[in-house]
């Protein structure tokens, strides 16, 4: 039996993560996920919900994207809000972010570029510009002028590497 891609229904509910729940693992839906307890691993979702009382260790991806809770990991997503009781440890990737007063906030943001359907393919491509720095900017910036090209890639390695190291729970 093979599996065909499923559309998620109009009136769908939310995947709800209880308060009482602690989850070690991946998450992976097409719908949306509303978090109120612990989830240890990486979180992929449409849209997805962290509450205020709950607590995500690893990384986040998903279209829409509001932090309540905690989270300690790297956020991605189309449209990210961070609430005012938000407390994020990480790097967020977003192309639309709202940070309200008293959102604590202690990693790089880093605003990704527009695209239609693939917005990880944008992520990815940012990732691998970090990582092999361009034959043509080595060439042009001479050690006279240390800041040239080092200020756009260092936060870039640094999110790709600081994101890995979270995800993996170090």
């Amino acid at each position: 039996m093979s599996e065909t891609p499923r559309a998620v229904p109009k009136n769908a509910m939310p995947s709800i993560i209880s308060a009482d729940l602690t989850i070690t693992g991946d998450l992976m839906s097409i719908g949306d996920i509303q978090v109120e307890g612990t989830v240890e691993g990486d979180i992929e979702s449409r849209t997805l919900t962290i509450g205020e009382a709950a607590q995500v260790r690893g990384a986040i991806t998903g279209e829409t994207i509001r932090v309540c809770g905690s989270v300690t990991g790297q956020i991605k997503g189309t449209s990210v809000t961070l609430a005012k009781t938000a407390k994020v440890n990480g790097d967020i990737l977003h192309q639309s972010l709202s940070i309200e007063d008293g959102a604590f906030l202690d990693g790089h943001c880093r605003r990704m570029e527009q695209s239609a359907p693939g917005a990880d393919s944008n992520i990815a491509s940012v990732k691998d510009r970090s990582a092999t720095p361009a034959p043509a900017a080595k060439s042009e910036s001479k050690p006279s002028n240390a800041d040239s090209g080092a200020s756009y890639a260092s936060p870039l390695t640094a999110t790709r590497n600081e994101g890995a190291a979270r995800a993996a729970g170090a």
